[in-house]
């Protein structure tokens, strides 16, 4: 694909019908942590190692989750699976890329229940590792072009290999947007392009930060990332006249309308801060108007759905099950 061929975005239909799915951060210290992890490379693979799997898949499929994304990595470094290309950018010895590709593993045992696989990962190198960010940033210009074509060329090694049985990503950042939007690559088309690269069917999206009113950012989105923490959105804007309150559609500016937001108080941490009501009826209010929300889940250190959301999750796939599809979205 050239920049003269003409982008298409990704057809969303399964990310629509779906109506709502879980992600997970599961890290090696906590969403957004701005310190070292202080952690060990033999305490990490360990870890990664006990992960079961089998049993989240199980819960998952309890609970009807219909996809599920997790963390691949954020800020500490450590992520979790293996990427040949990274370790020789970085040259970290030992890696701190895990020895099992969880990846790999969570959409094999995801398959046989119809489950989707999708990751979350950073859209540069993790914050919190000097040695990583030095080498994957060094020499930098005002547009971190030598970081874009390195960060590209780990992502394509990760598309590649695990081909269709990821079936998007949502990335968070780059905050660069000026750098992104450039018509030259390396920018927004040319890392769709990368995180395609093993399944060209896959969606992908591009987090600049909590956006209220949720929007489309770059016609090379397949669907809005739409985080949202504290402000619950309902409407496209802010308007000081509620009588006029505006609903949102099915695309903004083309892109599938999506909310990623938290089940619990923080990315990765509970309690349960909403009534099951509430949850129900924000996801069935959202999908209402055509769009689709995923919820972030804490998990244990051995991968399972922390006990207290459990009841939660399969609260909102009874209710989910339970309400038509909304074809023709109001």
């Amino acid at each position: 694909m050239t920049e003269q061929t003409p982008w298409q975005r990704a057809n969303t239909d399964w990310l629509y019908r779906s109506r709502w799915g879980m992600a997970s951060h599961y890290l090696a210290d906590s969403a957004g942590c701005q310190h070292s992890a202080g952690l060990t490379m033999d305490a990490w693979n360990a870890q990664i190692d006990a992960f079961d799997a089998l049993g989240l898949a199980r819960q998952l499929a309890e609970a009807q989750v219909p996809y599920f994304s997790i963390t691949l990595g954020q800020n500490s470094g450590f992520y979790l699976s293996p990427n040949r290309t990274y370790d020789e950018l970085v040259g970290i010895i030992p890696s701190k890329c895990s020895r099992r590709d969880l990846i790999a593993d969570l959409a094999q045992a995801l398959s046989p229940y119809g489950i989707r696989m999708m990751v979350y990962l950073p859209g540069g190198a993790p914050a919190n590792d000097a040695v990583a960010r030095e080498r994957l940033e060094e020499p930098r210009d005002e547009r971190m072009t030598v970081l874009q074509q390195r960060w590209e060329a780990v992502i394509r090694e990760w598309s590649l290999r695990w081909g269709p049985a990821v079936s998007g990503w949502w990335i968070d950042g780059p905050y660069n947007t000026a750098a992104y939007q450039h018509p030259d690559a390396p920018n927004y088309r040319s890392l769709a392009e990368a995180l395609k690269a093993g399944n060209p069917a896959s969606l992908v999206t591009f987090n600049n930060g909590l956006r209220t009113p949720v929007y489309s950012m770059t016609a090379y989105e397949d669907f809005t990332p739409g985080e949202i923490e504290r402000d619950m959105t309902v409407s496209p804007g802010h308007l000081p006249d509620f009588s006029r309150l505006a609903s949102y559609s099915r695309y903004l500016d083309g892109a599938q309308f999506h909310i990623y937001t938290i089940m619990g108080v923080w990315w990765g941490q509970g309690p349960v801060r909403f009534p099951d009501e509430l949850t129900i009826g924000y996801t069935k209010f959202i999908n209402s108007t055509g769009g689709v929300v995923t919820w972030d889940v804490p998990l244990t250190r051995g991968g399972l759905i922390q006990e207290a959301f459990r009841p939660q999750l399969a609260a909102l796939g009874r209710a989910i099950a339970l309400t038509p599809l909304c074809e023709e979205p109001i």
